[in-house]
C-alpha cells in the first residue's frame, strides 16, 4: 500500500463525499428524511462535525481499499475499472444493506435510495481512478 497514489485517493474520497451531499440533499434528501422519520430540525441537532468528519474519513478508507484492489490488476481499461468499482457496490454493499433492511423492516423506497447512493458513490470513485489513477 506504500505505492498508493494519495492524491487520487483523496480526490476519489472527496468526489464520493460530494456525491453523498447531492444524493441526500437535492436529489433524495426529502424522501430519505421522510422514510427515516426525520425532520430538518432533528437533523440540525446532530454533531455535524463528527458526522461529516467521520463520513469523510470512511470515504478515505473506501478509496484506499478500492485503489489497493485496482492496483492488483495493473493496467486496466476504463470499462474494467468501472465494472470493478460498481461491482463492489452491487455485489457486496447492496446485498449487505438489503439484508439489514429486511430484518429491520425498512421500506423498499429507503433501500432504493441508500442502495442507489452506494452504487453512485463507487461509480464516482471508480471514475476518479479512471481519470487520475
Amino acid at each position: 500500500m506504500a505505492n498508493m497514489d494519495w492524491i487520487t485517493i483523496l480526490v476519489a474520497a472527496a468526489v464520493g463525499f460530494i456525491v453523498g451531499g447531492i444524493w441526500y440533499g437535492p436529489l433524495f434528501g426529502a424522501a430519505w428524511m421522510k422514510e427515516r422519520g426525520f425532520t430538518e430540525e432533528e437533523l440540525k441537532k446532530g454533531n455535524m462535525l463528527l458526522i461529516y468528519g467521520t463520513t469523510f474519513l470512511l470515504s478515505i478508507v473506501s478509496a484506499i481499499f478500492l485503489g489497493h484492489l485496482l492496483a492488483h490488476f495493473g493496467e486496466m481499461s476504463a470499462r474494467s475499472t468501472m465494472m470493478i468499482s460498481t461491482g463492489i457496490a452491487l455485489g457486496f454493499i447492496v446485498p449487505a444493506i438489503g439484508t439489514n433492511y429486511l430484518f429491520s423492516r425498512a421500506s423498499l423506497k429507503l433501500f432504493g435510495i441508500d442502495a442507489g447512493y452506494w452504487i453512485a458513490f463507487y461509480a464516482a470513485m471508480g471514475a476518479v481512478f479512471v481519470f487520475l489513477g
